[in-house]
């Protein structure tokens, strides 16, 4: 089989293992389980909190003594059997713990791919800048082909996500065995310093001002990299709450919908020479912010009809630039302000700081914020019934408070359980608002003069 055939199949199924449930769980835990946000915001952290220390214990690994083929097969094949395990949990805090297993042996995967993908081609005498990219992209595309498999399974709310992720991450880490051999480089002195051989060195990267302040940003807007993805697919969802929308496209497929963000990804993907020469490493950065203050705010007027459905559509296409500009940028600009010898680490502790300390507090924080401020309990079917823009003898309202809730209204016009919802208008102009306080704190205390140059040394 043709090398970069491969590596393409290996890079669509490192994705689609993960996007078989990361829109859909929400759905899951919210849907079908009715547990509350701030536990979900929790169980989504468990991301952050293995992207903090894994991918470091790995790579070391990797480097010193195991093959970085058979530590991404093992890796992958115990993320597998632990997603299938994962479903039968009984409850929110044995479903975290489950959770955060299966986080710690997925998260370092994803470095693993990449580094597998770069000594293959290295080792084949092959282009990475040219040949990489190309490879990549065929990671979205798994991970979109992933959410739609669930979806138009009927899996979206169910365990079967689960297990749609488990089977594919068993067959990748067999699969993996197949490849080219990855053996450890050993570039590291064992006689060197302890904090050399961890890769802590980049750490001293604090000590000046425009990185650190560089970090920090990049830990804030961390926290807001993973909301669309924790909360994306349950807002669209939930608008099945609503009598006018039930049967709708936009809820019955609403991971469809959600797939437009990994499409609009990919292509983005493509205009970033572009921008970065005609703007520089900061506007572009810049422009990310503003990007997550349009995806936030369109999503808050959206709607499953008319108009609504536009907004939605335009709040998936701007995902691309949001998540892209400022992850690559970002990425450059580790790569064309640090010391080579301290680049890869560098690289490192940016990946912590979004993935991992950004992710770990975005999501908790998110989550209890969602139940504390903008979670509402209705006890009263006439007060419900005005919310959902409908009356409370309306047979569809009756139909939804029975199967979806459990509920129904007595004599008195009480609801004989009460009914929790969100409120998601509000929740995505919260997200907005904090977007755009990040982009106008960044555009006024970061500074970097666009140099044309750094973008040519890139490929050097």
């Amino acid at each position: 089989m043709n090398l970069k055939l491969r590596l393409t199949i290996l890079s669509f199924l490192q994705f689609f293992v993960w996007g078989a449930w990361l829109i859909t769980i929400a759905n899951f835990w919210f849907g079908t389980k009715h547990w509350d946000g701030a536990q979900f915001g929790a169980v989504f952290g468990t991301m952050g909190i293995a992207s903090i220390f894994m991918p470091t214990i790995t790579g070391i690994i990797a480097d010193r003594w195991v093959n970085a083929e058979r530590i991404f097969s093992a890796l992958q094949i115990l993320y597998g059997l632990v997603l299938f395990f994962l479903p039968h949990t009984e409850n929110p805090g044995s479903f975290y713990y489950v959770m955060l297993v299966a986080m710690c042996f997925y998260m370092p995967t994803i470095a693993l791919a990449n580094s597998i993908s770069y000594t293959v081609l290295k080792n084949s005498n092959l282009d990475v800048v040219k040949d990489f990219p190309p490879i990549r992209v065929w990671g979205t595309i798994g991970f979109i082909v992933a959410m739609w498999v669930t979806n138009l399974t009927g899996n979206k709310a169910t365990e079967g996500q689960f297990y749609i992720g488990g089977a594919a991450a068993i067959l990748l880490g067999i699969y993996a065995l197949t490849l080219p051999k990855c053996p450890p480089q050993k570039l590291i002195d064992k006689n060197a310093p302890v904090v050399e051989q961890l890769g802590l060195n980049a750490f001293k990267l604090f000590g000046n001002y425009k990185m650190a302040l560089f970090f920090g940003f990049s830990m804030l807007l961390g926290a807001a990299l993973q909301l669309t993805n924790a909360y994306g697919d349950v807002f669209l969802s939930e608008f099945s709450h609503f009598p006018k929308y039930a049967d709708s496209f936009v809820v019955q497929r609403s991971t469809i919908v959600m797939s437009i963000s990994q499409v609009s990804e990919t292509l983005f993907i493509l205009a970033i020479p572009f921008f970065l020469k005609r703007y520089g490493i900061k506007k572009v950065m810049l422009i990310s912010m503003f990007a997550w203050v349009l995806r936030f705010g369109f999503f808050a007027y959206g709607s499953p009809e008319g108009y609504g459905v536009s907004l939605i559509i335009l709040s998936c296409i701007v995902y691309g630039m949001a998540f892209d500009f400022f992850n690559i940028s970002g990425s450059l600009f580790v790569e064309t302000t640090t010391d080579k010898k301290i680049r890869s680490s560098a690289q490192g502790l940016f990946m912590m700081m979004t993935n991992g300390f950004g992710a770990y507090f975005g999501s908790n924080i998110a989550g209890w914020a969602i139940d504390r401020f903008f979670t509402h309990k209705f006890t009263n079917a006439s007060a419900l019934a005005a919310h959902l823009d409908t009356t409370p003898d309306n047979t569809i309202f009756l139909e939804i408070l029975k199967n979806t809730f459990n509920a129904s209204v007595n004599a008195d016009g009480t609801l004989s359980s009460y009914v929790m919802l969100r409120d998601w208008q509000n929740i995505w102009i919260a997200f907005a608002a904090y977007a755009l306080v990040l982009a106008i704190l960044f555009a006024v205390l970061f500074k970097h003069k666009h140099n044309p140059e750094e973008i040519s040394k890139i490929n050097h």
